[in-house]
């Protein structure tokens, strides 16, 4: 009864802690390159689509990608197309692992360039990330009526890291809006990640991403950063236990300019999504 509907596409819905995506296998090319920001947007909407941080679509690689087991097409919620989504380079590992495009240790072909991933027995997932570049230390920040003392690192994409005595106290809808849109990261912008180093080997953190443009449960490239910086500032060890605004923990290891982010990766449903309730189509 429900092929009366019109034409439907399987998805799979991950997340990566908190971090939630919808998947779609596009080893068929259904979907092309120049629609996907409009699938994005409508697939994405929460309450009248399937409701998302983020959208990937899994290929088999071109013939001029050598080296890497497939590759994805990343957007996020607004359209946006990201560089690299270190959680959702998780959840594409262990979906392509689980779908047979990739054996568990593979790479992962991205915008921001290759990717290696591992997925163990015990269901985490283990990505090394592009290396870090252009880092920024001590960045003067004036917001409102403070200056924020500031640090940035690309880690895969740019982050701005703030870190403070007490996380939960930050007004992070109006300040990370502040800091994302700041002159300083003209014209392309930055996510805003506020850290509050508990010890050594641990950290809390809240990210307010672009492309969502609001606060997520948790930010994988963000944490990354955040050990990165802070390692790097002395203030924390080279592998650090980042708790995320979602109650979920991430390891974040660094070794000079790699850093290796592992955690979960869930396949929470999958279901046939009805493009005409969104208002796409094949």
């Amino acid at each position: 009864m429900l092929d009366t509907l019109g034409q439907q596409m399987p998805f799979v819905k991950m997340q990566g802690s908190g971090n939630d995506f919808v998947v779609i296998d596009n080893r068929d090319r259904r979907v092309p390159v120049e629609a996907m920001a409009d699938w994005a947007k409508a697939v994405c909407r929460r309450a009248f689509g399937i409701g998302a941080d983020g959208i990937f679509f899994l290929e088999n690689p071109p013939a001029d990608r050598l080296g890497v087991d497939f590759v994805w097409h990343f957007y996020n919620a607004d359209g946006s197309r990201a560089e690299m989504c270190g959680n959702g380079s998780r959840c594409a590992a262990r979906l392509a692992y689980l779908l047979g495009m990739a054996p568990a240790r593979h790479v992962i072909g991205t915008d921001a360039g290759p990717v290696r991933a591992e997925v163990l027995d015990s269901g985490l997932v283990k990505v090394q990330l592009t290396p870090a570049k252009d880092a920024r230390l001590d960045i003067a920040l004036p917001a409102e009526d403070q200056t924020l003392r500031a640090h940035f690192v690309n880690t895969g994409v740019p982050h701005t890291v703030i870190f403070v005595d007490n996380v939960a106290k930050v007004d992070l809808p109006d300040l990370g809006r502040t800091v994302r849109y700041h002159e300083t990261f003209r014209p392309k912008g930055t996510n805003a990640n506020f850290a509050q180093v508990v010890d050594k080997q641990t950290m809390l953190l809240r990210t307010y991403e672009r492309g969502v443009e609001a606060e997520t449960y948790a930010c994988g490239t963000g944490a990354s950063a955040a050990v990165y910086l802070s390692h790097k500032l002395g203030l924390t060890g080279p592998e650090v236990n980042v708790t995320t605004s979602g109650g979920e923990q991430l390891t974040i290891s660094v070794d000079g300019d790699n850093v290796f982010l592992a955690g979960a990766a869930t396949v929470t449903f999958t279901g046939d999504l009805l493009l005409e309730s969104v208002g796409l189509k094949l």
